[in-house]
């Protein structure tokens, strides 16, 4: 899966689950889609994603602007940071 389209996808679910939590648990829980919403806007400027980097390390998705040019993973300059 794209990193772009697994960030639109677990924004909406959190946005989701938090409507879900305010209606059966508590109001505060709009807090949550507050965090969600701030987290997307930084995201877009800054270009740094907490969740990304969490979902690349798990391996559920891959860096798209990653060209690799040999089988080994040091070659790859944006791989993991290096």
């Amino acid at each position: 899966m794209k990193s772009d389209s697994f960030i639109r996808v677990l924004a909406g679910v959190v946005v989701i689950a938090s409507a879900a939590l305010v209606h059966f648990v508590s109001e505060w829980w709009l807090l949550l889609t507050v965090l969600a919403g701030l987290n997307l806007i930084q995201s877009a400027f800054t270009g740094f994603c907490p969740p990304e980097i969490l979902a690349r390390k798990l391996g559920w998705v891959h860096n798209d602007s990653c060209k690799k040019k040999s089988s080994s993973k040091d070659s790859c300059s944006c791989f993991m940071g290096r």
